[in-house]
């Protein structure tokens, strides 16, 4: 798969934010995005404004990180001065395809984002004790790989609503019970450790520490001293949702 390429959109607003914004950059190149930000592709003496137009016109995704200052100068439609032409504004837009435009929020204020993107769905990276989450929500869009699988329309118009209710929180165990299974069908050893999980799942630790705490308290695993062990109930929820040869 080539990895699709991502422009960064941000204001210089402190040290502090521009130090946030390189490790986020990082972050994302790291994990499989072909991150493009000034900081490493804009050289000295080159143009500000051909730089935000080349790479906005070949970009597959535009991620417009909002603070209180980004989106009081994207409103205003001025990039400022020096750094400050990154912001994107509406007349960005005739570069890329709006629905190419992910805001991220990084400061709250209001409006959150700016306003020619009111409509638009963001997401939250406010509260550093969530930002794992948030940039897991972040990289299953760049990367096409929702967590949620759509479900094929059922037999059963009496099910019980309780047994039919999506969220989160079943779709996060379902991945967890795929790697699972899929970290015993790869290994000849007849138990596995967490460790074993952690090294073949697709889920960041924290994700998969999440969901690997919410399967035990419905019992679908057991985590006895070294080794991870899947149920009887959990075999039967693998059988329920066809993951038994994932």
């Amino acid at each position: 798969m080539i990895p699709p390429k991502v422009f960064i959109s941000y204001s210089h607003d402190s040290a502090s934010h521009k130090q946030w914004v390189l490790e986020f950059a990082t972050t994302l190149r790291n994990r499989g995005i072909d991150a493009i930000l000034d900081q490493w592709d804009l050289k000295p003496g080159e143009d500000l404004p051909e730089f935000m137009e080349q790479n906005l016109a070949t970009c597959d995704y535009a991620v417009m990180i909002c603070t209180k200052r980004y989106v009081s100068k994207a409103n205003e439609g001025l990039g400022g001065v020096d750094y400050e032409k990154m912001i994107m504004t509406s007349s960005s837009l005739s570069k890329i395809s709006d629905n190419k435009v992910i805001p991220i929020v990084r400061e709250n204020g209001e409006p959150k984002v700016p306003t020619f993107l009111m409509t638009k769905r963001y997401i939250d990276f406010s509260k550093d004790e969530e930002n794992e989450f948030s940039l897991d929500e972040l990289l299953r869009f760049l990367l096409d790989a929702p967590l949620y699988k759509k479900p094929e329309i059922g037999k059963d118009p009496f099910r019980p609503l309780a047994e039919a209710r999506p969220d989160r929180t079943s779709d996060g165990i379902r991945q967890l019970m795929i790697d699972l299974i899929g970290t015993f069908n790869n290994t000849d050893n007849e138990n596995i450790t967490y460790s074993d999980l952690i090294s073949n799942s697709s889920m960041p630790r924290l994700m998969l520490d999440k969901y690997f705490n919410e399967a035990a308290k419905q019992g679908l695993v057991k985590r006895n001293l070294m080794y991870v062990e899947i149920t009887d109930k959990g075999r039967l929820y693998a059988e329920e949702h066809d993951i038994i040869d994932a």
